[in-house]
Parts: structure tokens; C-alpha cells; sequence
């Protein structure tokens, strides 16, 4: 399948995270490419009604895309579990918000309940999914996905990471991702292959 190259000099990451936005300036400044955000040029963000990763990615991409005249590209990811029927899925990070923000301790310890309540046989099976979209204003897109399999353990274990980083471990390991130093994560992480493949696939 041919894909579309990235042939611009700014790239918008549509995305309101400063960790999210740096990851990627740290991606694509060394192939020249200027990344700025949806932040930065005061974007709302879109209401994400889709029910699969790839249709709230592209609700994201488009949107960004259409208001600026810029390539955007968008990421939506999550944890499916697999006794759980998918979920959190989609729903990931709505399941660790509160009012003060989002608490991914309240969001473990609420998949660890359900997986409880329904005496879910361990090994818990899961996977992490991301998918990237990455739209022009003509409204063309070229999608890429990551996946990491792994299974839930409790307790959680580890410090570093983010989200739901204590309480997976990948497959073929003994320790969780938070027990991980950032780049080990990132060499078996959802996200870096799915970056993998976007810079494959558009950048190369």
C-alpha cells in the first residue's frame, strides 16, 4: 500500500498535553520538522463520539487539520482488558477522571474491583492499543496502530511510567511497565511502534 509522504515543515500535534507535544518535538526535530500544537493555536478540543480508537483519532486529526491548513496528527489510545469485554477500551482515561483531574490510582483500583466482583480467572489478559491519524486539509488520512499484549497483576507495582503503567506487564517480562526505565517501555510500547510506523510510513 503506497502512503501518502509527509512533504511539510510544521507538523501540528493535536494535543493539549505538554508531555504528549515534547515527545513528539523530540520525534521530528532531528528530520527538521517544526511541531506545534492544538494548544498553541487556542484549539477546543472535539468531542471524542466515536466508539473504536481510530474514529476519535480521526475526529481529533481532522479537526485540527481543517481549522489551521496544517498536517495534524492525533493519537488515541487505551487498555483493553480482555475479561472486562474491551473495556475500559475507548473509555480509559474517562474512567480515571475526577473534578480536581484524572487519577489513574481511582482508575486501577476500579478495574481491579470489576475484575473481582466477576471472579474473572487470572491470568487477566490485556492489551494496550494506540492509533496514530495523521490527516492533511484535503481531508486525507493515513492511520497507523500499536498493540502490546500483557496481562493486569495486583498489587501494582513500580513507580515511573504514567496511567495504568503499574499494573501491566507485558508479555515475556517479570516486571511493569513502571518498573521499566522509559526507554525499555518504549521499545515494546503501544505507542513506539505505532510511531514506528508513522515514521515509516510518512517520513521515511
Amino acid at each position: 500500500m503506497t502512503r501518502r509522504r509527509f512533504e511539510g515543515k510544521t507538523l501540528l500535534v493535536a494535543t493539549h498535553n505538554a508531555g504528549k507535544l515534547e515527545e513528539f518535538r523530540q520525534i521530528m526535530g532531528p528530520l527538521g520538522i517544526n511541531v506545534t500544537s492544538a494548544a498553541e493555536h487556542a484549539l477546543p478540543e472535539p468531542p471524542e463520539t466515536e466508539t473504536t480508537f481510530i474514529g476519535n483519532a480521526r475526529i481529533k486529526a481532522h479537526a485540527a487539520a481543517r481549522a489551521t491548513g496544517l498536517p495534524a496528527l492525533a493519537d488515541d489510545s487505551g487498555l483493553e482488558v480482555a475479561a472486562l469485554n474491551g473495556a475500559p477500551g475507548v473509555y480509559t482515561a474517562d474512567w480515571a477522571e475526577t473534578p480536581q483531574g484524572r487519577d489513574f490510582v481511582m482508575a486501577m483500583e476500579r478495574t481491579h474491583a470489576e475484575l473481582t466482583a466477576l471472579n474473572a480467572p487470572q491470568p487477566w489478559d490485556a492489551r494496550f492499543c494506540c492509533t496514530l491519524v495523521l490527516a492533511w486539509p484535503d481531508g486525507h488520512d493515513e492511520v497507523f496502530e500499536g498493540h502490546v499484549t500483557g496481562q493486569l497483576i495486583w498489587p501494582r507495582r513500580g513507580q515511573d511510567g504514567h496511567g495504568y503503567d503499574p499494573m501491566f506487564q507485558p508479555t515475556g517480562e517479570t516486571r511493569s511497565f513502571a518498573e521499566m526505565t522509559a526507554a525499555e517501555k518504549n521499545a515494546l510500547s503501544h505507542r513506539g511502534a505505532a510511531i514506528t510506523a508513522l515514521l515509516q510510513g510518512c517520513f521515511a
